[in-house]
């Protein structure tokens, strides 16, 4: 009787002591490392979907508007309002003296001054020339010339470069014209590198002007 019990009374402690010794230590850890947050926000991005971006800071731009401006920008000045380059073109979308004056604006100091008023110098001259260009963009929206998939956006990409009349002479060429500005970029390089965006909200206005 007595080595039963010192049996059940030995096999208790061992299991005791086992089961203790598998247990997980207790971490201290800083908040830096570990963080509890069950709102579940943590899995949402990335998105595909637009509309989980409209609260956050992080822009959704993909083939919108504000990515077409923007790439262009950056392609012009890497995005500097107060870029002058070597043959006096000014801004962030480098605009020459007489094409400003085309669109209303004459003060050159307070043009670059102005992040607002560039912004709406690139949307008035995109009106105007959306409507010198329109029958070209009647014509070939969505054809391929010269290999390059023409967009509404890809002409009007060109025309900033190198002016309406400049687009419309390449495709009257059929592509085979190169056409290109002071620093040998061509209206082909354009067409293909900013085609595609959604430029269709902006208004045909031949006449427009930047209202400040």
């Amino acid at each position: 009787m007595i080595k039963k019990w010192y049996f059940y009374t030995s096999l208790t402690v061992i299991i005791v002591f086992l089961s203790y010794s598998f247990k997980p230590l207790k971490l201290d850890t800083e908040e830096w490392f570990s963080k509890e947050k069950n709102d579940g926000s943590d899995y949402l991005f990335p998105s595909v979907k637009q509309e989980d971006y409209t609260s956050l800071n992080i822009p959704f731009t993909g083939n919108l508007f504000i990515a077409f401006k923007e790439a262009i920008g950056f392609k012009e000045s890497e995005n500097k309002y107060k870029k002058v380059n070597s043959l006096g073109y000014l801004g962030k979308y480098q605009f020459g003296n007489q094409t400003l004056k085309s669109i209303g604006i004459h003060d050159t100091d307070k043009f670059l001054k102005s992040p607002k008023l560039q912004e709406k110098a690139f949307v008035a001259l995109l009106s105007k020339n959306k409507s010198i260009l329109q029958d070209v963009i009647e014509k070939y929206d969505g054809k391929v010339v010269n290999g390059i998939l023409i967009t509404e956006s890809g002409i009007l990409a060109a025309a900033h470069l190198g002016g309406p009349g400049s687009v419309k002479k390449y495709f009257r060429s059929k592509g085979k014209r190169y056409i290109k500005d002071a620093y040998g970029t061509s209206i082909q390089s354009y067409l293909k590198k900013f085609g595609g965006y959604d430029t269709s909200f902006i208004v045909p206005d031949v006449n427009a002007v930047v209202t400040l």
